[in-house]
């Protein structure tokens, strides 16, 4: 037995702790309800690839937030079209992080946040029990799920083809 071993689990890393299939899973759910807010259509599976990119990097998450919903995703990309390396980067993380994406749509399938049209390659958020009591969520996690809805409700109002021009990504 190492010393590692014997001391117990090492704690996680910072990356780690965020970038979590569970938080994750959570934060593509919240990016279904935005994307449903309007008229109820589930997201299309390549849609769900660029969240994480997006909300997981620190500068791209607080121009997120600093965009008003209403704004649209054409002002959002302009701000980060303003650091030019940051849009260009938008790809690059989504290969990065296509793993991590897919291990957050099956927990989130596992535990009923989603669910995953295989036919059509939809993702839905399932929407919570009329009932059921609203979790009370730290603010570093406030602002992930307000921005990942916000995402949503933006793709919502473009095409893929749009959104793929729009943020510079090939798909």
């Amino acid at each position: 037995m190492s010393l590692t071993e014997a001391s117990g689990p090492s704690p996680l890393s910072e990356i780690e702790i965020v970038q979590n299939p569970a938080l994750c899973a959570f934060a593509l759910w919240r990016f279904g309800l935005g994307f449903q807010s309007e008229d109820g259509r589930p997201a299309i599976l390549p849609l769900a690839f660029l969240l994480l990119p997006l909300v997981l990097h620190r500068p791209t998450l607080e121009m997120i937030n600093s965009t008003r919903k209403a704004s649209g995703l054409a002002l959002f990309a302009a701000k980060l079209g303003e650091q030019r390396e940051l849009l260009f980067a938008v790809h690059e993380r989504a290969l990065a992080l296509r793993h991590l994406t897919l291990q957050s749509i099956g927990m989130g399938v596992a535990s009923g946040l989603l669910t995953l049209d295989y036919d059509v390659a939809t993702l839905r958020a399932n929407t919570p029990e009329p009932d059921a009591p609203k979790p009370k969520l730290p603010e570093r996690i406030r602002s992930l799920s307000g921005a990942a809805e916000k995402i949503g409700y933006w793709f919502s109002k473009v095409t893929l083809n749009q959104v793929a021009s729009t943020l510079a990504l090939e798909f």
